[in-house]
């Protein structure tokens, strides 16, 4: 019997309608997958942040040593014995940091640092010799000598050519006090800002800037800066009703074991803070109004339950 091949049948060429609905079946078939993937993906951002969240322990973050558990892998305590994994100084990736120069409006002084004698053949350098390129720039900064201005005022007391009778010159009254504005305002930057005990001011005044000052004289400059700011504060406050957006805030803290809230309400120009015995409502009132919601004051509260 004699064997025969059959040459394969070619496949008849798609029509257009065919070809069509074969690529909207795979337009599909792609949309289908792309979907897919996206799911899986955000199944592992949100796998890896759970498993994150497993390895937290009280040396990995601000957990409490108490809440360890089983919870990841314990590091040890300590480094005493151990020799670290990295290099000291910056680590591979770390952008440096430098300090940047001064413009040069900005210096007091400059000097001209020419270097005596050639290091290739050691012969001696004139300042004339020509120079190659820009100069490297070096800033040294200081502090100029700090000592109190202090200005006397001597209150004459003139006789009257007419009368006879003496009158004696008061003082100006700017000068009414034994502090200037700017002492004033850095005792009340130190202590309010800085949070320093008024000791602490007291040593650094008489320490630094030889100006010898007493406790009370301190609080009197502090009591004084504050009636100072109390007309502006006060000014920024009628001014609140009227902003068209204010946030809000707050939060507590205990002076003397009694609970007190600082508010903090956000302008668009201006911060406003205050505080109260209390963080309810009624703050809110006082500060805006019995209307918190009108159509020119629009009130967006961020401090949770008031």
């Amino acid at each position: 019997m004699r064997a025969t091949h059959r040459q394969p049948r070619e496949k008849e060429p798609l029509k257009p309608e065919q070809l069509e609905r074969e690529n909207e079946r795979l337009s599909r078939e792609v949309e289908r997958l792309r979907q897919e993937l996206i799911e899986r993906d955000k199944k592992i951002v949100d796998l890896e942040r759970k498993l994150a969240l497993r390895l937290q322990n009280s040396t990995t973050s601000s957990k409490p040593p108490s809440s360890d558990g089983l919870a990841g892998e314990q590091r040890p305590r300590g480094s005493r014995g151990m020799k670290s994994r990295r290099k000291p100084g910056g680590q591979p990736g770390h952008g440096g940091h430098w300090r940047g120069l001064a413009p040069l409006s900005r210096v007091n002084q400059v000097i001209e640092v020419f270097p005596p004698k050639c290091r290739h053949c050691d012969s001696r350098l004139s300042r004339r010799a020509p120079t190659q390129g820009e100069s490297r720039r070096h800033q040294v900064t200081e502090l100029p000598p700090i000592e109190a201005h202090i200005t006397e005022y001597q209150c004459q007391c003139v006789v009257c050519p007419e009368c006879g009778k003496e009158t004696q010159a008061e003082l100006p009254r700017d000068a009414q006090g034994h502090f200037g504005p700017q002492l004033t305002a850095l005792i009340a930057y130190l202590t309010v800002v800085c949070r320093m005990p008024r000791r602490m001011v007291q040593e650094l005044l008489e320490q630094v800037l030889a100006i010898p000052l007493s406790l009370g004289s301190i609080q009197n400059s502090w009591e004084e800066a504050s009636e100072a700011v109390a007309e502006p504060c006060a000014e920024l406050e009628r001014q609140l009703p009227h902003e068209p957006v204010v946030n809000s805030d707050e939060t507590g803290y205990r002076t003397s074991g009694e609970k007190r809230w600082l508010w903090a309400l956000v302008a668009a120009n201006f911060v406003f803070y205050k505080i109260a015995l209390t963080r309810g409502a009624e703050v809110l009132v006082g500060l805006l109004g019995e209307v918190l919601t009108t159509g020119e004051t629009a009130w967006l509260a961020l401090s949770g339950d008031k």
